[in-house]
């Protein structure tokens, strides 16, 4: 793909289709359109790097991770970047902040950095992004997911699944007064997944999780806080609270501690993930553990051995488990003794 060849496409000049790419101010805005519109056309990437990402000539990865806020992938990241050192790659790095259209321009960027591969965290991907690897015959892997279902390469665990562990152990504890603080659904497959697992587990026991007892909330302290404000001023507060993950658990507990609520005499509280902080805090946090570093060294694994023309399994489950600690107990005597 050539510059001559976009200028065609929006029937401007080689020297307009220059000045677009690198954002003159004097291009008109529907002359800059019109070249816009042909890039995404035809795929068009900057510099060259089409011709490197064919030759498989750069020893560079690239990986997309939902947030800069989140430790547990600092942590995988981290882990990742030594990983690829020791196989002489270098790293890139971008944040999508859960928004797929931005991951599609991350992704773009990355072509242009001549990236060989890309990482990528869940599989909420658009269509536009997933025709711009294909183009371009660039290899990637999704993480956190097991779809062995899909068509994609993913390194990961079954998030409906695995949220079902946290419900069977409350459930067995005679806990029947569920809810959540869940994640942000909305192009976030695995919130979605995890919200589903524990409806799913729910159900095939009896019990019904109301949508006013899922409250969606960022992967925030505050709002996490908030949301257990909400949930225990209910007419029948829960007695068992799941988090999306364990900075939600954490804002429960720390909340919990701020309002004279008992962990977990009045009400048991898991998280999902199992930070270092998870075991520190006080009452420590019961949570889903996720071998994140593994997860992420092997997703370079699969991808370097794509990049090498090696045969790979599609999909690769990492095995995750439940950590009890002080955070969960039995149901208040009260209402297991009334049969609630």
């Amino acid at each position: 793909m050539s510059v001559a060849e976009v200028a065609a496409a929006a029937q401007v000049s080689t020297a307009t289709v220059s000045r677009v790419l690198n954002k003159a101010d004097y291009v008109k805005p529907e002359t800059r359109r019109a070249v816009e519109e042909a890039i995404a056309t035809l795929g068009y990437i900057p510099h060259g790097a089409a011709r490197s990402l064919s030759s498989r000539s750069s020893r560079i990865i690239g990986a997309i991770i939902p947030s800069i806020d989140n430790s547990i992938f600092a942590a995988g990241v981290e882990a990742l970047q030594a990983h690829l050192n020791d196989r002489g790659y270098h790293l890139l790095i971008g944040s999508s902040n859960y928004d797929p259209e931005e991951e599609h321009q991350v992704v773009r960027s990355f072509l242009e950095q001549r990236a060989a591969g890309i990482i990528m965290m869940g599989e909420t991907h658009t269509r536009d992004c997933l025709d711009l690897l294909a183009r371009h015959g660039t290899s990637f892997v999704n993480t956190g997911v097991y779809s062995p279902e899909r068509p994609y390469h993913c390194v990961g665990f079954d998030n409906a699944g695995v949220a079902t562990k946290a419900v069977r152990y409350l459930l067995q504890l005679g806990h029947r007064h569920f809810a959540m603080i869940a994640g942000i659904t909305a192009d976030n497959d695995r919130a979605i997944g995890r919200v589903r697992g524990v409806r799913a587990e729910l159900a095939s026991a009896g019990l019904i999780l109301p949508d006013d007892r899922v409250l969606e909330r960022r992967y925030d302290i505050a709002e996490s806080r908030a949301a257990f404000r909400d949930l225990m001023a209910l007419p029948e507060p829960p007695t068992a609270i799941i988090c999306g993950n364990d900075v939600q658990g954490f804002g429960a507990i720390l909340e919990a501690q701020h309002s004279g609520v008992r962990i977990p005499e009045q009400v048991s509280v898991v998280g999902f993930d199992d930070l270092v902080l998870s075991r520190h805090l006080k009452p420590s946090l019961t949570t889903i553990r996720v071998p994140t570093q593994e997860m992420w060294c092997r997703a370079a694994d699969m991808l370097l051995a794509r990049l090498g023309g090696e045969d790979t399994p599609r999909a690769v489950e990492i095995e995750t488990s439940l950590i009890v600690r002080e955070s969960t107990g039995p149901a208040p005597a009260s209402l297991a003794a009334a049969g609630l």
